[in-house]
């Protein structure tokens, strides 16, 4: 058994979570949400989605976050990435001085049809653009792979076909593909079978982990994936994120809870804990909503 020394924490409550917020988002609380990630100690904050506002109404603002963004962190020490699913969305992301941007994929066909209206091949084609321009630009991709351990339509993914998903992304140029258990159902078994599969096409150090709690398993699910040397995470400060496909269940995984997870373990982030549990204090008052970290309500009651 042997643990990463430290650990990577791609924070996505800024736009995986605000994303899912019925009620409009000011511009102002989402560039002070990320301003207060990154004083935490975050040093990857994915911020916006350049997809149609019609689509998704909340990101509507993405150019003048990442305007802003650019405007006051000059010094680079933090990546504030964001969402291109085609080529338009990059062009207009690297208007605004975006350095990293991401794709997204799934390894479920009937996901991929119902949520995008083609097949994984089709949506693999459609990226081929996107980066092509973005190694001209120099601009990272990352990719992400969804429905890695189940899917609400099929039910359970074989990980060769996670893997097979995976291994394109990387052949395409991304320099980090994040395998995404959409729904929440995955056990640390599975996640570790799947992991093994998809570690023969894409080395491990080049894997994400961005695992949903909607059954209460993210944390188990990222132990298992750490011991098998997974050293990168995607969460969201206070749990921000509903999972669209279980009315009323969380979605992300709390940042907070796999900090506390990992300072646990003496495994370094570099991410101060207890600014970051008043961040999702703070941000669950503005949206007047529950915060959805165990560990930021239970540090915030003992204050």
């Amino acid at each position: 058994m042997h643990f990463p020394d430290s650990v990577r924490i791609v924070e996505v409550g800024a736009r995986d979570g605000l994303q899912n917020e019925s009620a409009h988002v000011d511009t102002t609380t989402k560039l002070e949400l990320i301003r207060r990630l990154a004083d935490s100690g975050l040093r990857h904050v994915e911020a916006a989605s350049f997809v149609s506002p019609r689509w998704v109404p909340q990101m509507a603002d993405h150019r003048e976050i990442m305007l802003a963004l650019a405007e006051h962190d000059t010094r680079g020490v933090t990546t504030y990435s964001a969402l291109t699913p085609n080529l338009k969305g990059l062009e207009a992301a690297l208007e605004c001085g975006v350095r990293e941007v991401a794709v997204f994929g799934a390894a479920s066909e009937s996901f991929s049809q119902r949520n995008i209206n083609c097949s994984i091949a089709e949506s693999l084609q459609r990226f081929a653009p996107v980066m092509a321009r973005a190694a001209a630009a120099g601009v990272r991709v990352r990719g992400y792979v969804s429905c890695v351990l189940g899917c609400p339509y099929e039910g359970e993914i074989a990980p060769e076909q996670v893997a097979a998903v995976a291994r394109e992304l990387r052949d395409m140029g991304c320099h980090e593909v994040s395998l995404g258990d959409t729904i929440g159902t995955g056990t640390p078994l599975k996640a570790k079978q799947m992991l093994e599969r998809v570690s023969r096409e894409v080395p491990v150090e080049r894997l994400a982990a961005h695992f949903h709690d909607t059954y209460g398993q993210a944390l188990a699910n990222l132990y298992a994936v750490m011991e098998e040397g997974i050293a990168v995470i995607d969460s969201s400060v206070a749990g921000l994120g509903g999972c669209p496909y279980a009315k009323g269940a969380s979605g992300n995984v709390a940042t907070e809870d796999v900090l506390y997870l990992l300072q646990g373990m003496g495994i370094d982030t570099g991410v101060d804990l207890a600014r970051l549990a008043a961040t999702g204090d703070w941000i669950s008052r503005k949206l007047g909503r529950p915060n959805g970290s165990r560990v930021g309500q239970a540090l915030m009651a003992n204050g």
